[in-house]
């Protein structure tokens, strides 16, 4: 394992930027005259600005997508065959109704957009098999958060453990859950 990546993506409609809860999204930063993007482990993310919501509802191109158990075990079989065919180390995963985070090591030094894809992308695949696809055309929000997790045990450890805790989670499954 050379990487190590925490990922985390929400199902369609449900998490939107400006969210109260907060939300990592790029917004504009005055006083760096740029868009910024805070999603660096233990730091704050941007929360509640309603007019970002509002405009964010009015983009909507159906309703949020909510799973249920089902969706969530065809998912995260589907998390398992990725990271398999892919020969990464699939660490810890959750699947919750609104969103998913996944930690995962890989070889060498892909792209993390290209690994949140896959994940995304064949999840989304075997969903449109059993399911029909969402009015949206998609299950998942543009993009996710893709953060960089030092190859240390407190490291991966602390990842781990924060996915192992999620509140309701429909799903969780982590390294030690595996059948050797």
């Amino acid at each position: 394992m050379d990487r190590c990546w925490f990922l985390t993506w929400t199902t369609y409609g449900t998490w939107l930027p400006g969210d109260a809860r907060g939300f990592v999204s790029p917004i504009w930063d005055d006083e760096k005259q740029r868009l910024v993007v805070h999603n660096q482990v233990g730091t704050d993310v941007d929360r509640d600005m309603p007019a970002l919501v509002k405009t964010s509802l009015q983009k909507l191109k159906g309703p949020p997508i909510y799973l249920d158990m089902e969706q969530a075990e065809c998912a995260a079989k589907q998390f398992e065959e990725t990271a398999h065919y892919r020969q990464w180390r699939l660490l810890a995963y959750a699947v919750m109704r609104n969103h998913v985070h996944l930690c995962v090591g890989v070889s060498g030094d892909p792209e993390p957009e290209n690994i949140l894809r896959d994940f995304k992308s064949y999840a989304s695949r075997s969903l449109n098999k059993q399911w029909r696809r969402p009015a949206s055309g998609t299950w998942w929000t543009e993009s996710g958060s893709k953060r960089k997790v030092k190859l240390t045990d407190e490291d991966v450890g602390s990842v781990v453990k924060y996915i192992r805790e999620q509140e309701f989670p429909l799903i969780v499954w982590t390294w030690d859950d595996r059948k050797v």
